[in-house]
């Protein structure tokens, strides 16, 4: 409950308080007050878990407004990396060690606490918990990087080490991850780091790594895949979480991501708690001017409610207006993008602000295909920086994908996984199953080179997380970087001369359209262009001059 937290943020409070509090020594014997004292601090519980408390603002949150640098949305200004105008940066880009310095600092000091080993070990857990975050995040951005087991100084010879390859890093972080599962704790209420939150972060990182190995051609993938699929079976089996729902497919995918109170959800493996006048967000005001949109590549991902594509299915009936392209398609749609009927607000008194038409031409959105995943319609939450709405950073959806990815990665899919994993998804949101005797080949599939269900997996998480953050990871992992170069991942809605006429002719006078009358949301440019470096970031400039031993990317 919030209680709990509140509560706890003020015990916190007054720990840190007393840290500051005067004391009675000469002052000549006093330490900085800015610097850990090693002689006095890691000696009881409270000092552990204060330490490791730095570390959870880095915690990943799901906001839906994550995928501006992927083909899922298209923000206003241009994704200067995904335009292919990146440059080496001459220091930062990245190339930052202090989070896991600081972890390294407490794994090297400790065990000279004064208390159970076991407790001693779970906050080691939690903070090599975020080394692995860390370090497969540095990996993400730049492949091989340096192995620092030390927290280093100024002299310390390890500053000019080389890198060591990923799969070595990346071994390195399997073997935090398994240290965190073992001692992390069972979940509690205070809110904490706990074993199924590490098994979610182990799924997330081993399928990537698994599927990076396999599609990028570095071999080993079989041992990420299966610990993929084992750390989601036992999340699984764990019979602790399931997928919110109230029987209401219109309703309970929007519902999910507006709630003010996640303690009670069994969707949550991990939130991020925010509070009146404690913690709290801009998440909603900004959206509704968020000068970004879902991008027409990913709407056509969208099936329509019989279960088969647009491309196949007789219910689609076109993309001519906004009203045709939403009928009879996965309910999902309506609960993701503001279409017609969406009630922007919803006044106490009654009166409302509801959609009628796309706001093209305004900040609400840049394709017509407004982003609404995660917003509030209560007036309370769009007041400047005070949202209180509670968000994921662990969702069981998301083990449910990966569960059902790995499976199908490791040939081990069959109609069993299907069922505990994708057709539970649907089933919330209302859509058939997925029947893998019935597949058919979509002909407009992005992923022609895959089998059908993994075709349909990645449809399914593509729809599922959307605007969550991991489609960038995703197109990095499957070495789908083309995919940006479709010219429909820069698109936004048909608007015809017909449906033109519902606009103030000023509000859609500047709107570039293509031949086909599809808005260009950047009217310089009909498609992007990928190259294979951009696969990893550069190394900036002056880490290259410091260490002569570190090696700049390929094509950088």
């Amino acid at each position: 409950m919030k209680s709990n937290y509140i509560r706890y943020i003020i015990f916190a409070t007054i720990v840190v308080a007393g840290f500051s509090s005067c004391k009675q020594e000469d002052f000549l014997d006093r330490f900085p007050k800015d610097k850990i004292n090693e002689q006095i601090y890691f000696k009881s519980e409270v000092d552990l878990k204060l330490y490791a408390n730095q570390f959870y603002t880095a915690l990943p949150v799901e906001f839906s407004n994550n995928d501006n640098n992927s083909d899922n949305m298209i923000p206003g200004n241009r994704n200067t990396f995904l335009s292919g105008i990146y440059v080496v940066p001459a220091s930062g880009g990245g190339w930052d060690w202090g989070n896991i310095r600081s972890c390294n600092f407490f794994l090297k000091r400790y065990e000279k606490s004064e208390i159970p080993e076991a407790a001693k070990q779970k906050y080691a857990a939690e903070v090599r918990f975020f080394r692995a975050l860390f370090y497969w995040q540095k990996v993400i951005q730049f492949g091989a990087v340096p192995i620092l087991e030390q927290d280093l100084t100024e002299n310390s010879p390890e500053l000019f080490a080389s890198q060591n390859t990923h799969k070595e890093v990346m071994d390195f972080v399997l073997k935090d991850l398994d240290f965190a599962v073992a001692n992390l704790t069972e979940p509690s209420a205070e809110n904490r780091l706990n074993k199924y939150a590490a098994l979610a972060l182990k799924a997330r990182i081993c399928l990537w790594e698994g599927t990076f190995r396999k599609y990028h051609g570095l071999a080993d993938e079989h041992v990420f895949l299966q610990a993929t699929a084992d750390a989601a079976q036992t999340i699984i089996n764990s019979n602790l979480y399931g997928l919110y729902s109230t029987g209401n497919p219109g309703q309970d995918y929007r519902n999910l991501f507006i709630q003010d109170d996640l303690s009670k959800n069994k969707e949550a493996i991990l939130s991020r708690i925010y509070i009146s006048n404690i913690n709290t967000t801009n998440y909603t005001r900004a959206i509704s001017a968020g000068n970004t949109g879902y991008s027409k590549d990913f709407v056509r991902s969208y099936l329509c409610k019989d279960g088969l594509p647009p491309a196949l299915s007789p219910l689609y009936a076109g993309d001519d207006t906004p009203e045709n392209e939403v009928k009879d398609r996965d309910p999902r749609y309506t609960q993701t993008i503001a279409t017609p009927g969406y009630v922007m607000t919803q006044n106490p008194d009654g009166t409302q602000d509801k959609i009628s038409i796309p706001r093209v031409g305004t900040s609400a959105t840049t394709t017509g295909y407004q982003v609404i995943k995660g917003r509030s319609s209560d007036p309370a939450q769009s007041n400047a920086n005070q949202e209180t709405i509670d968000r994921f950073i662990f969702r069981y959806a998301e083990v449910l994908l990966n569960y059902a990815e790995a499976k199908a990665e490791l040939g081990q899919l069959d109609q069993t996984v299907v069922d505990v994993s994708i057709n539970k998804l649907r089933a919330r949101a209302g859509m058939p199953n997925m029947v893998l005797a019935n597949l058919v080949a979509d002909p407009n599939t992005i992923f022609p080179g895959v089998s059908l269900p993994l075709q349909e997996i990645r449809r399914e998480r593509r729809v599922e997380l959307a605007g969550d953050g991991f489609r960038f990871n995703d197109l990095l992992r499957w070495k789908a970087g083309k995919l940006i170069e479709r010219p429909e991942t820069i698109l936004g809605m048909k608007l015809t001369p017909a449906y033109k006429t519902n606009y103030p002719s000023s509000q859609v006078s500047g709107i570039a359209l293509n031949a086909d009358g599809y808005i260009r949301v950047y009217s310089n440019i009909t498609n992007r262009l990928w190259y294979d470096k951009m696969y990893l970031y550069p190394l900036p400039i002056d880490q290259l001059t410091l260490n002569g031993n570190l090696k700049q990317n390929p094509g950088w």
